[in-house]
């Protein structure tokens, strides 16, 4: 299984949801929902800048990671950005592959 990393923004609606209800509530409910696809949130922090926070994810396949963001789109209180996160490990595999290329303009 894979492993992402989410960034998150939250809306205004969000914000107002956030302020009620606190911090740890927030991970409380991003964690339910990664257990309910499968999955396991390993970090979850807040941050100033372009995100409000991020939230490190594994367990889950592309399959679930999209539904994860569909469940928490839809809300219309948060938007996300979904990276899949790679090991050395599985980099080192790459290295090994290969394929046939040809560059644009050649």
């Amino acid at each position: 299984m894979a492993t992402f990393m989410v960034q998150f923004s939250y809306t205004e609606q969000g914000v107002k949801g956030l302020l009620k209800d606190g911090g740890s509530k927030r991970r409380e409910a991003t964690e339910q929902l990664v257990k309910s696809l499968g999955g396991k949130l390993v970090a979850y922090y807040f941050a100033f800048g372009d995100y409000d926070g991020f939230a490190i994810v594994e367990g889950v396949d592309n399959v679930e990671a999209a539904a994860a963001a569909l469940i928490v789109g839809a809300s219309g209180s948060v938007k996300t950005k979904t990276t899949v996160l790679l090991t050395a490990d599985e980099i080192d595999k790459a290295t090994k592959k290969s394929g046939k290329y040809r560059a644009p303009g050649q």
